[in-house]
């Protein structure tokens, strides 16, 4: 192991690091800087310098506490960012693929696939029948 490096781990040791919250922000400074590229706006380049600055902060603090309190609420917010986009691909997949009908007399949900024609709908809640085109 070269000597540097050796300083390097050394310098590293009790400090937070690199966590999901850092990758993510290093990622928004790529796209910033990117956008800046044909933007060419002083707003969009102070702001990647910004961000990278926090972004240091963040790896280089000895605060591991509060460090992991941010990436703990980032995550969070992540998953449920991610979640509703899982919803809404699957939603949108099911009305390519399937018609869903309501049951005129108790209100369940049906899932009829696409391109039967017209046809008989029997409810599995309330048994009841009707017609619908799928």
């Amino acid at each position: 192991m070269s000597e540097w490096r050796r300083k390097f781990q050394q310098f590293m040791t009790g400090r937070y690091g690199a966590d999901q919250l850092t990758r993510f922000l290093n990622g928004c400074i790529i796209v910033l800087l990117i956008i800046n590229l044909f933007a060419r706006t002083q707003i969009l380049y102070w702001l990647a310098v910004a961000l990278l600055c926090y972004c240091y902060f963040r790896m280089f603090s000895r605060n591991i506490s509060a460090r992991f309190k941010e990436n703990e609420r980032y995550m969070g917010y992540r998953f449920r960012v991610m979640e509703a986009w899982k919803k809404w691909k699957f939603k949108a997949e099911q009305t390519w693929k399937y018609h869903i009908y309501k049951c005129p007399s108790c209100g369940q949900k049906i899932r009829i696939p696409r391109g039967k024609g017209k046809i008989s709908i029997h409810c599995p809640k309330c048994h009841t029948d009707f017609i619908k085109r799928s």
